[in-house]
């Protein structure tokens, strides 16, 4: 067996990088495409971190069995790889937004076809890209999210501030409907507790027996009886 090129090894070698490395990869015909449309299709993948190369299938297909990345069956033809690696500025790339650049491409180029690819090591037909391409980018998701997040809480802050004034408002018709709030009585200490003092006086004399009337008239006789008895020794002393 002939031994490869050191040029072959190298492209292998960054052939098989690259899938390892790449969240995804979308295998491209790029038959009858022009230079200039070519370039045109790298500058749109190269701000959301992807990359269009083209090598030979022979390589490619030896990179992907090292890599145990499974694109053989879509390796015929002029072939090109459109990886979603990192942006210019070292952000990673966005594999919606690659899949979006593709199929836009391809409406405005009907030369590039989509064949497959993979993602994060799952195999990818043509309409797993397409459906892909659909899901909105990574930012409008984002801010999606976060709006879901943010409208409980605000509904959860409008509610708390709701049911302090709901009191208020119902305890205000309470006292509305009951004629207004009562007013406060005024401080009067000494006439309360003197006729506190009355009311239980009375209530005591009450509870109590009256006296009757043998009772009433023996109290006179007696003291006439003590007045006859003191009186009469000191007469008879006298006439002594």
């Amino acid at each position: 067996m002939e031994n490869p090129r050191p040029e072959k090894v190298a492209v292998v070698e960054e052939v098989e990088k690259r899938l390892t490395d790449a969240e995804s990869v979308v295998v491209t015909e790029y038959r009858g495409l022009t230079v200039d449309q070519l370039a045109q299709l790298r500058g749109a993948l190269r701000p959301v971190g992807g990359s269009y190369k083209i090598y030979k299938n022979t390589l490619v297909r030896r990179a992907a069995s090292q890599a145990d990345v499974d694109i053989a069956e879509h390796l015929t033809g002029p072939t090109a790889l459109a990886f979603t690696e990192t942006t210019p500025d070292g952000a990673p790339g966005d594999v919606v937004t690659v899949a979006k650049t593709l199929r836009d491409f391809a409406k405005d180029n009907p030369e590039l076809v989509i064949k497959g690819g993979v993602y994060e090591g799952n195999a990818l037909t043509q309409e797993d890209i397409q459906a892909l391409a659909d899901v909105e980018p990574r930012e409008v998701l984002l801010a999606k999210f976060a709006g879901l997040l943010q409208a409980p809480m605000s509904q959860f802050a409008r509610l708390l501030q709701a049911v302090p004034q709901n009191f208020a408002y119902g305890l205000q018709a309470l006292i509305d409907e009951q004629g207004g709030a009562p007013e406060a009585p005024a401080d009067e200490p000494e006439p309360e507790a003197t006729a506190d003092a009355t009311e239980t006086d009375a209530a005591e004399a009450s509870t109590e027996d009256p006296p009757n009337d043998a009772e009433v008239a023996a109290e006179p006789a007696a003291d006439a009886d003590e007045t006859e008895t003191t009186d009469a020794p000191e007469t008879e002393s006298e006439e002594a």
